[in-house]
């Protein structure tokens, strides 16, 4: 798979207009059609992030954020969390050996019974900055009549809309990752957290693995089965702890709520949300879960940012396929 394929399908996000629910739902149906026709349709699987490994675990939060937010979440010791890893794309048996995105989906399930969902990639920026750039960029990844993608055609829409070339030369050093136990994960979005006193806190979060980062030479490649991914994580469960922790990043009023193709500077501070560790690996728990990430608690609340409030029209469109074997 060339290079700038694997950009398009680091995470195939749905994105629609928000001018009415009528435009979302036909927006989202197109968006997923698109996905089919890029990764081919594969009935009863994810219309993104296809393939993956389900986990159980448990979060434990950081109580002094609750200074910034009034959700449980930061009022109790631990909360259980239901955790899906995959890779991007719609083909539930794409190759785990080919450099790219890895996806990390979290649901945490709060005392009271609500849901609190954090997504995010491997990628530290989305791959255009808006639902109308994100949808020419995969159109013009549509093979011809002789079944290739048109490379030139796709080379210039990415010279010509500057927001797809930060996650393109992300693309060209990406290397495989070792396991999911070995690789951090990001939040493309913004979302804020809101005190007792109505104020609000800008932050996007940011995942760190504690066994630290760790990636597969180019070289080694030809020697690991199509499958390691899962094998890796398992093994390494088997033996040692796996844990990460979640931190994120307090934006500043400058930067960016809507475009999640820009990052944010890197000195901005940090706070430390939270320890996930797991507790299995496997099963079919994440099979009935839609992880739309814009499913927060109280005392959280979503950015304008197009993309993310876009994705829940699509997740649903997705879902729904899933559920009835589509």
């Amino acid at each position: 798979m060339n290079k700038f394929v694997k950009i398009a399908l680091v995470s195939l996000l749905p994105l629609v207009s928000s001018q009415t629910v009528v435009a979302q739902e036909k927006t989202a149906v197109d968006m997923i059609n698109l996905f089919e026709k890029l990764a081919g349709k594969q009935p009863g699987f994810r219309k993104a992030h296809a393939r993956g490994v389900c986990a159980s675990g448990e979060f434990m939060p950081n109580k002094s954020l609750s200074n910034y937010s009034t959700s449980e979440l930061f009022k109790t010791d631990k909360v259980p969390a239901t955790i899906r890893f995959s890779l991007g794309g719609g083909n539930p048996m794409a190759d785990e050996r080919a450099p790219g995105a890895r996806g990390m989906a979290i649901q945490l399930k709060l005392p009271s019974g609500a849901m609190h969902n954090i997504v995010g990639n491997s990628t530290p920026v989305f791959a255009a900055k808006d639902p109308d750039t994100f949808f020419g960029f995969l159109e013009t990844l549509i093979p011809g009549e002789d079944g290739k993608v048109d490379m030139r055609k796709v080379g210039q829409y990415v010279a010509t809309h500057p927001s797809t070339q930060p996650a393109a030369a992300w693309q060209r050093t990406a290397k495989t990752p070792y396991s999911y136990a070995n690789t951090e994960f990001f939040g493309l979005h913004t979302f804020f957290m809101n005190d007792s006193n109505g104020n609000e806190t800008k932050f996007r979060w940011h995942t760190t693995p504690d066994l630290g980062v760790k990636v597969i030479e180019k070289e080694a490649l030809a020697t690991l089965e199509n499958g390691f991914l899962e094998k890796h994580l398992t093994e390494q469960f088997a033996n040692e702890t796996i844990s990460y922790t979640i931190s994120i990043s307090l934006g500043r009023k400058e930067d960016t709520n809507i475009d999640p193709s820009q990052a944010w500077p890197a000195d901005r501070p940090t706070e430390v949300m939270g320890k996930l560790t797991l507790t299995s690996v496997g099963g079919k728990a994440c099979d009935s879960i839609n992880f739309d990430p814009n499913v927060i608690s109280a005392g959280f609340k979503s950015s304008d940012d197009p993309v993310l409030r876009m994705r829940s029209p699509a997740y649903a469109v997705s879902f729904g396929k899933r559920l009835s074997g589509q």
